[in-house]
């Protein structure tokens, strides 16, 4: 995969001007364990450590005064173009600062660990040695490596962490007053707070410098700023061609295996890094036209994963807002049920097995031992299965551009979404029939969540987009608890298991078609409505319709709906500059109050809608790949797209979002069948 084009951007003006980085001026790093936004200005403004539901560390996003960061970038007076671009094939970031005196490279990553072969254990009953593949130790490191490539340049570095989301003090201690190159020590600076303990080391390269052997002299001073909670550390460096220093930030423990970092260690670092990135995307069947930007969405969603369970988060951030000083500011930094079909789908048909099975185990897990006292399940779980999430407000955050609050834990944990059952059932039917046959326990559990789904089929509920006022009968969750009937159905059937309710489930299946197509239908608008109550509200979710095989691509009343959607908001629909909002704000009210922008996930729904659709209207091909090459003009510099896109074209909402990538790869890959003339399957 070719790198990604870089970008041009006067990003330290922007915050010269509001203390904020646009929200898309972000590239993300991580180790599957936890990430960190660096921005185009080359500073880190969000990490959570040491993992994606831990406080903050860094969260100069969400408060420019006191959430704490770690930046380097050009001294003030200089005026740099600033380039920011991955590594070819891998998610190491690279950012460059260009200057008619010189080039810098910054090249950030959290490192990855290569594999080893060890002889498996076990009796052994003949002369066969089997060996097996294990990780080595992986290095819980920010790393962040400065080499001038051309010239000299003057970097500030700034290092002020806020332990605790900005609410816990610490002490800052500076070990080594100037670091030398090939020292016997790294250890340059520690950071305590009550709970966590951070050392920075610090390694420093020679560079030749007309037959001289110099390099950069890094000296740190503390410096107390006003809103911090503890003292931070800065520096200016004066670096020439050829030199390079690289700045490591770790838990501070004793006995580390790696007790001195070099740069020979670095190097193997980031090789090992570079390598597993290389081989993980090269295993991508996807060989479509948009390869790069599909591959780039595979990677990001890597990042997401949490590999311990298999867990694989909504969006690594929290309550970066839906609507610039709005109230619609949320944490996503957990799994969400309804993401498990598109999940399962993506992995699976693009080659990615191991990964599909680790999600599969932890949603099934999660199925079987995670069930709510009146038999039904939690809408989300945190990265290790648990479901207590509760939801607080850190009022001493000023918000990103003072959108308040700021939000941690998530109020819609237990809320009553019953599209959920369709999702969990959606993903199961994929797993058996593109992965691995599902075993008779993980049947048994189905058995009894359908026979629970009979019991609440009828009652109203939160639905897809979380309301948080009063319940409806929402479209888009009786046409997924459809879906959960009709895979069940299919399931018992394939595998020939025993369904004792089956004839119960058919007649839930088929009244509940019946129903949406009588209660859901508008005569007058000529389009399914938002919901029962709801009748004369307009809903993108209802898109889903055809991808789930709901109703046929070209059905008339399904594209007369579909129509309606691509109108602008003034005539009636939902579409404005190619982009596709959930539902007009001003018509329904959804308890949270404010304006939100549109929405990533639904215009690739209305993309692969309409890719569907054009199976048997041709003339929709065309526009579906109108629509997803302009929507791909919409992502940042990085091919990554957040939740949602606002009215000015700004990205919103926190990023980047997992089911925003997921529906770009669906759209992707079936634009491609299409065009192809193979059949689009689910």
């Amino acid at each position: 995969m070719a790198a990604q084009c870089p970008k041009q951007n006067a990003s330290r003006q922007w915050r010269h001007g509001t203390g904020y980085l646009p929200i898309e001026d972000y590239g993300l790093i991580g180790n599957m364990r936890t990430c960190a936004l660096v921005g185009m200005d080359g500073s880190i403004d969000f990490m959570c450590w040491p993992e994606f539901d831990s406080p903050s560390v860094f969260c100069r996003l969400l408060d420019k005064d006191k959430g704490g960061h770690f930046a380097i970038q050009p001294a003030p007076h200089l005026h740099c173009t600033t380039k920011q671009q991955y590594l070819p094939s891998s998610n190491i970031l690279q950012t460059r600062y260009i200057h008619e005196d010189g080039v810098v490279d910054i090249v950030d990553f959290f490192p990855r660990p290569k594999s080893a072969k060890v002889l498996s254990k076990g009796p052994k009953q003949s002369a066969y040695r089997e060996m097996t593949s294990v990780q080595e130790e992986l290095k819980r490191w920010l790393v962040r490596r400065v080499e001038c490539i051309r010239g000299r340049l003057q970097l500030d570095v700034e290092i002020f962490p806020a332990f605790d989301y900005a609410t816990e003090p610490h002490t800052t201690i500076i070990l080594l007053e100037e670091g030398l190159p090939h020292s016997s020590k790294s250890k340059t600076a520690t950071f305590h707070s009550r709970n966590v303990k951070l050392q920075l080391d610090v390694t420093i390269d020679r560079g030749d410098e007309d037959g001289d052997q110099t390099w950069p002299v890094v000296r740190f001073e503390k410096e107390s700023r006003p809103g911090m909670l503890g003292e931070g550390i800065v520096a200016r460096i004066d670096i020439h061609e050829g030199q390079a220093v690289s700045f490591v930030l770790r838990n501070d423990i004793e006995n580390h295996v790696t007790e001195n970092i070099t740069t020979a260690v670095l190097d193997t670092q980031q090789h090992d890094t570079q390598a597993f990135w290389y081989n993980w995307i090269s295993c991508s069947k996807y060989k479509g036209r948009w390869r790069e930007v599909v591959s780039r969405s595979l990677m990001i969603l890597k990042l997401m994963t949490y590999e311990p369970t298999g867990a694989i988060i909504a969006a690594p951030t929290f309550s970066i807002p839906e609507d610039i000083g709005g109230v619609r500011n949320w944490d996503y930094r957990f799994s969400w049920v309804r993401d498990a079909s598109f999940t399962i789908y993506i992995l699976l048909r693009l080659g990615f097995r191991e990964e599909a099975d680790a999600y599969m185990g932890f949603i099934s897990e999660r199925f079987v031992q995670s069930r709510v006292a009146d038999g039904g399940l939690p809408i989300m779980f945190t990265i290790r299965g648990e479901t207590d999430i509760p939801e607080r407000e850190l009022s001493h955050l000023d918000g990103y551009r003072g959108s308040k609050p700021v939000r941690i834990g998530n109020g819609a944990a237990f809320h009553q979404q019953f599209d959920i059952y369709g999702e969990l059932m959606d993903a199961i039917y994929l797993y058996n029939k593109y992965g691995k046959p599902i075993h008779w326990d993980l049947w048994c559990s189905v058995r009894r969540m359908l026979d629970y789904v009979l019991t609440i089929m009828h009652d109203p509920d939160m639905s897809i987009w979380e309301v948080r006022n009063n319940k409806q009968n929402f479209t888009y969750s009786k046409i997924m608890l459809w879906v959960a009937f009709d895979r069940g159905l299919r399931l018992a059937e394939k595998r020939n298991f025993p369904c004792p309710n089956r004839a119960r489930w058919l007649e839930a299946r088929d009244s509940l078609y019946e129903e949406v197509m009588e209660r859901a239908w508008n005569d007058d608008m000529k389009c399914f409505v938002q919901s029962y109550e709801s009748r004369t509200v307009l809903d993108a979710s209802v898109l889903i319709a055809p991808l789930v095989f709901f109703i046929a691509p070209n059905d008339p009343r399904f594209l007369s709906t579909m129509d309606r959607i691509m109108l602008p908001p003034e005539k009636g629909g939902l579409t404005s500059t190619g982009l596709v909002y959930r539902y007009n704000t001003d018509e329904a009210e959804d308890g949270v109050g404010g304006r939100e922008g549109a929405f990533s996930m639904c215009t690739f729904w209305l993309v692969e809608a309409m890719t569907r659709a054009a199976v048997y209207e041709p003339r929709y091909m065309v526009r579906a790949i109108n629509l997803f090459e302009n929507m791909l003009g919409f992502s940042n510099h990085l091919m990554m797209f957040s939740e949602e896109i606002s009215r000015g074209g700004e990205q919103l909402g926190n990023t980047p979002q997992a089911f925003s990538h997921l529906a770009l790869i669906s759209a992707a890959f079936n634009l491609d069948r299409v065009a192809e003339g193979k059949e689009i399957g689910r």
